[in-house]
């Protein structure tokens, strides 16, 4: 009876090891202004082909005014975010864990932090084959002391995509949603069963919070699935994101009212108001992205500041009562983080709500947390069909010989080409 008991224990164990869905998330609070991305660009995308040169750059801030012994490794995953059970050495070449050597204390600041970069892959540690990873970056040499985790994928191209993403076909989506149609082309020498075998990906603006994943293909002729649902690849259209501009903190910069500084620097920006039932207008966007710049300096790296940054929502119109509002977007990483929950200011009629943030041009949109804990930014920001969105399709195929989920495909679209 022990050993069934025994042996029950390490199967329940190994269930929730196994179970685990890695995210992009920050673990430990002094960690700020996590980058990642092709190295050298803009390209928010971690995404690198299996055997390339290509490199990601990995980058963040610690507030603190010592630097720390911090390692970083690799897990293998399936295509939903659960770890493999592949050993490391089956996926990874050179090192298992890595230090961090790259790091930098900042410069004529009144914000104090330390600077680190990783550049993945590297020679000392290279993934062998094809999927999604997670980045752990952790301190002293103990995974249990992690800092954050982040996703990036490794991609070997062997299908080939085509499609567009516009407004709505169905009437009654017409005016607020959009749509995405596409094929994939598939190569039979290396998918042999490509119906049960391929899965898709679709994602809004690097956002993994709201991805459909499950769809399967509505037919395949001449070795390509299509793709072409009119209610399966729906995504809500949204609204063009509000933006602040923070690049200089000595002169005046848009949508900053006013700005101060004690110890710190604050910075105040303009009173917004809920836009759900205000009418579209168009003016150009980063999809959600921000751009960490000082351009009172010369390097960014290091001599950008971290201000005070205050948020102000008017809750006298379109605003639920009672409603957990958040201050979203990419520097949240796409969730809602208590740290960026708004405080009802009672007096004053507003949600209020204070954060550092490293200076850059950051853009943002509000959402309330809906009844199953996910966020909802229809009330406040609206849903439009007109909304310039970028669309990335990612194509998995199961390996049948070890077993994990390859990435095998990945393309752009853009509701502007149309």
């Amino acid at each position: 009876m022990k050993r069934i008991f025994l042996f029950a224990l390490i199967l329940s164990f190994m269930s929730q090891v196994f179970a685990t869905v890695y995210e992009n998330k920050i673990y430990d609070s002094k960690v700020q202004t996590i980058l990642f991305g092709k190295a050298g660009t803009e390209d928010r995308y971690p995404i690198v082909s299996i055997n390339s040169a290509e490199q990601l750059k990995l980058s963040f801030d610690i507030l603190l005014s010592t630097s720390e012994n911090l390692q970083y490794t690799l897990v293998h995953c399936d295509a939903n975010w659960n770890p493999t059970r592949l050993n490391q050495n089956e996926y990874l070449s050179g090192m298992t864990f890595d230090n961090i050597q790259d790091f930098k204390f900042s410069t004529n600041t009144y914000v104090k932090y330390v600077h680190y970069n990783v550049l993945l892959p590297n020679d000392n540690m290279k993934p062998r084959i094809a999927g999604n990873y997670i980045v752990k970056v952790y301190r002293n040499f103990d995974e249990e002391e992690l800092l954050f985790t982040r996703r990036m994928m490794v991609l070997n191209n062997s299908a080939t995509i085509e499609g567009l993403a516009r407004p709505a076909t169905l009437a009654e989506h017409r005016y607020t949603k959009q749509e995405l149609q596409f094929t994939v082309g598939i190569n039979p020498s290396t998918v042999v069963n490509p119906l049960q075998d391929v899965s898709v990906v679709l994602m809004q603006n690097s956002r993994w919070d709201n991805a459909i994943t499950g769809l399967k293909p509505q037919f395949m002729s001449n070795n390509k699935l299509e793709y072409n649902y009119l209610d399966q690849t729906l995504f809500n259209g949204g609204n063009e994101f509000r933006f602040f501009d923070i690049r200089q903190l000595r002169q005046f910069s848009q949508n900053v009212r006013s700005k101060r500084t004690d110890t710190v620097v604050h910075v105040i920006l303009n009173i917004d108001e809920s836009r759900g039932a205000m009418q579209y207008f168009n003016y150009f966007d980063y999809n959600g992205k921000r751009l960490v710049q000082n351009k009172e300096g010369n390097n960014s790296e290091i001599d950008g500041d971290y201000a005070y940054v205050n948020f102000y929502l008017s809750s006298v119109m379109g605003v639920p009562p009672d409603a957990e509002v958040y201050v979203f977007g990419e520097f949240t990483d796409w969730r809602l983080v208590p740290e960026y929950k708004m405080y009802y200011n009672k007096n004053r009629m507003r949600y209020d709500l204070e954060v550092p943030l490293k200076q850059g041009r950051y853009e943002y949109c509000y959402a309330i947390k809906n009844e199953k804990g996910q966020p909802d930014e229809t009330v406040l920001e609206g849903n439009h069909f007109q909304t310039e969105n970028e669309y990335l399709v990612l194509v998995y195929a199961k390996n049948l010989q070890y077993h994990y989920d390859e990435l095998i495909g990945v393309r752009k679209f853009s509701t502007q080409t149309q």
